[in-house]
């Protein structure tokens, strides 16, 4: 039975000889605070390159290629999660989170050097390959690392340190954008790299290190996954550059992308997953629909706030400082063994309050709309994410077992990244269509919205992605791998 198939879920076995105690208790303090760290560097990168990023693609004259500067992000990371996957599960996760580290960091650096968009589109990608490699291998850590009663709480954490950065990153990076320029945001981050490094590898190598049998010769790289990857990887690509490229001749990589991208997809991701079968594949699949509506969504917010209402890029990432907060309370929600029984039902309310928070958010369009009411819609919807997110990371791994940890995680990873290329690819492609690359041409961004409007081109980005975070809330209903009992028959009358 391959790695990636369907099973009958078997719980995974504790890590054996762990003293009890939290997260920040003595044997688990220094792993603890290390990849909390990492995940506290990614989160202050999203926040902080979301909001200098509007401002970024009009100096590089890229507004037409605003939606594909996030998407080549998730691109790479295809390859990244699959190659860490592999990587981690022969020799340990301490390997592949060295070298994603510091292609992260790279990225950063070609991104804030880039003269046009195409390079600083580039210098996005290298972050996505070292964010690949760095995402899954820490899934492997918290498998390997942490006894099953403690998982909940480690990602939860995972969310909380979100938190920091989704209110200090929109107001640092907004303040340097408007004195320093953006490109301080990205070469400014590298530096925060030396922690993690620093914390983080040293507990990694006591704790997680090496592959899960020591005893057995290492397995070699699975070279069929490999160019699987690799093919995932190109077609994506592919296919984000003829959305953006609108003309008939686009669909000649269109078509070679979705070539390249259906069979690497049905050879990567658990069997059954496009049909929202019982148990892992629908988990996997439903971390794409949640992940992929709202990132496509929350992309365009900043976007839409600075040249539709004629906020500051400080304001407009602002404005999403609230769902940091309620992200966390979601996951921490999620954590507490109380709500183990509910998980599933939480789920689908989750996905129910993504979908509002999105079909809400462009509301602010209407000029007599107050600016704050998109906050509070996304603090709602950040509080499902919070509780769907955290709650399929657990489920993942009480579906695997230790020696599948790396491939499944890397298959909800590639889940998570392949909806967010697509779905950024067709509401970036929507939103060209409509005039979106001409949305605040000819005005600075202090300049507020005087410029050229087109709330359709921002509407026909918001909606569909309502609707497709309306399909994660059945998909939430199908990840018990047992079918609900068929009611009871009636006893026959006498």
């Amino acid at each position: 039975m391959s790695a990636l198939e369907p099973r009958v879920p078997q719980r995974s076995v504790p890590v054996p000889s762990q003293p009890q105690g939290g997260i920040l208790g003595s044997a688990y303090r220094t792993l603890s605070i290390g990849i909390i760290s990492v995940i506290f560097l990614i989160a202050f990168e999203a926040t902080a390159v979301g909001t200098a990023m509007p401002v970024a693609a009009r100096e590089l004259d890229g507004i037409a290629l605003y939606a594909f500067a996030f998407s080549a992000y998730f691109t790479t990371s295809l390859f990244g999660m699959v190659l860490s996957g592999q990587w981690a599960d022969r020799q340990g996760p301490l390997r592949p989170l060295t070298v994603g580290i510091g292609a992260f960091a790279a990225g950063l650096v070609c991104a804030g050097t880039a003269g046009d968009m195409w390079v600083f589109v580039l210098g996005r990608a290298v972050q996505g390959f070292g964010g690949g490699l760095v995402i899954v291998a820490l899934y492997v850590v918290v498998s390997r690392a942490y006894e099953e009663r403690l998982r909940p709480a480690i990602m939860a954490a995972f969310a909380a340190s979100w938190v920091v950065p989704s209110i200090v990153g929109p107001l640092a990076a907004g303040t340097v954008t408007e004195h320093l320029g953006w490109r301080w945001v990205f070469l400014g981050i590298p530096g925060l790299v030396v922690v993690p490094l620093v914390v983080a590898l040293p507990a990694i190598r006591r704790t997680a290190s090496g592959p899960v049998d020591t005893g057995a010769p290492p397995a070699a790289f699975d070279r069929r996954r490999i160019r699987l990857a690799f093919g995932i990887s190109l077609g994506a690509g592919l296919l984000q550059y003829a959305a953006q490229d609108l003309r008939w001749l686009s669909l000649v990589p269109a078509v070679a992308g979705a070539a390249l991208l259906v069979p690497a997809v049905r050879g990567l991701l658990p069997r059954g997953t496009y049909l929202a079968r019982r148990g892992l594949p629908s988990v996997v699949l439903l971390r794409g629909v949640a992940a992929g509506s709202f990132i496509a969504a929350e992309s365009f917010v900043p976007l839409m706030l600075v040249t539709q209402r004629g906020l500051s890029p400080t304001l407009a990432g602002f404005s999403l400082a609230a769902g940091g907060l309620t992200w966390a309370g979601g996951s921490w929600l999620q954590s507490k063994g109380r709500m183990a029984p509910y998980r599933e039902r939480s789920m689908v309310l989750g996905m129910v309050l993504v979908a509002a928070a999105i079909a809400g958010a462009p509301a602010v369009l209407i000029q007599s709309v107050p600016v704050w009411t998109l906050a509070l819609a996304w603090a709602v919807g950040c509080l499902g994410m919070g509780l769907v997110i955290g709650s399929t990371s657990v489920l993942l791994l009480e579906l695997s077992a230790p020696e599948e940890a790396g491939a499944n995680s890397a298959a909800l990873q590639i889940s998570d990244a392949l909806a967010n290329v697509v779905l950024l690819a067709a509401g970036g492609a929507a939103f060209a269509v409509l005039g979106g690359g001409a949305v605040g041409a000819g005005h600075a961004v202090s300049e507020g919205a005087g410029g050229a409007t087109h709330p359709a081109a921002f509407l026909v980005v918001f909606l569909p992605m309502a609707c497709v975070a309306l399909v994660g809330a059945w998909v939430a209903t199908r990840l018990d791998p047992r079918p609900a009992p068929a009611p009871a028959e009636p006893a026959p009358t006498p």
